[in-house]
C-alpha cells in the first residue's frame, strides 16, 4: 500500500495541474521518497534526430524527468532553470546526471524543438516526445496529469494552452524511482537529495 505522505505529495502534483488550468498558485514543495512505491524508469521516446530514446540510454546515470512543453510560459522554464543550476552545482558529478524534459504537447513540440529548447538551460539535457497514445501512456505510468486546451481558432498554427502537472521524478543509476519533488522545492534541498545517488 502507498504511503499516506506519498499520496498526499502525488495529490499536490494534481493539485498544482488543477491549480495551473484555474491560474491560480503553486503547490507546498516538499521531496519524498518513492522507492518501491513508483514504477522504475521505461520508457521509449523520440529525441533529436529522429533517434529512438529509452531507458537503457541513460543505464549508469541518475535520471531527473519533468513533463512540460516548450512553449509554456512560466513553469517549464522556470523548472528547467532549476534543475540546470542543480547540475551546476555538482561540478564533477554532474556527468552522472541527465535531466529528461518530456513534452506533453506532441503537436508542436517536435523532437528538434525540445532539444533545442533544453540546450538553452543544460547542455546535457534531452528533450523528448512520442505520439499521443505514447505520452499518454507514459504520464499514466508516473501519474502526471495534464490537459491540452482546444484552440480559440480552427487556423492552423492557432494557439493554445497545455495545464500539466509539476512533479520532477529522480531514478538512480539502475533505473529505480527514488523520490519525486514539487517544482517549487529549493535547490538546496534538490541537491541534498540527489547527492548520496552520485559516485
Amino acid at each position: 500500500m502507498m504511503p499516506a505522505a506519498l499520496r498526499r505529495l502525488l495529490a499536490r502534483c494534481a493539485a498544482a495541474f488543477c491549480l495551473a488550468v484555474l491560474g491560480l498558485g503553486p503547490a507546498a514543495a516538499e521531496v519524498h521518497p518513492v522507492r518501491g512505491f513508483l514504477p522504475d524508469l521505461k520508457f521509449t521516446l523520440q529525441g533529436a534526430g529522429g533517434a529512438t530514446v529509452t531507458q537503457a540510454d541513460f543505464a549508469d546515470k541518475v535520471v531527473l524527468m519533468f513533463f512540460g512543453y516548450a512553449s509554456c510560459p512560466d513553469i517549464c522554464p522556470t523548472t528547467m532553470a532549476q534543475l540546470a543550476q542543480v547540475t551546476e552545482a555538482l561540478g564533477p558529478q554532474a556527468d552522472q546526471v541527465r535531466i529528461l524534459f518530456v513534452s506533453v504537447d506532441p503537436h508542436r513540440d517536435t523532437p528538434d524543438i525540445l532539444q533545442a529548447y533544453v540546450d538553452q538551460f543544460d547542455p546535457h539535457a534531452i528533450g523528448l516526445t512520442g505520439n499521443e497514445k505514447t505520452i499518454a501512456d507514459l504520464a499514466r505510468r508516473y501519474r502526471v496529469a495534464y490537459q491540452i486546451e482546444r484552440p480559440a481558432s480552427t487556423e492552423p498554427g492557432a494557439p493554445y494552452e497545455v495545464a500539466h502537472s509539476r512533479g520532477i521524478y529522480c531514478f538512480d543509476q539502475q533505473g529505480r524511482a527514488r523520490w519525486l519533488a514539487s517544482d517549487s522545492e529549493s535547490q538546496e534541498d534538490l541537491l541534498a537529495a540527489l547527492r548520496p545517488l552520485l559516485r
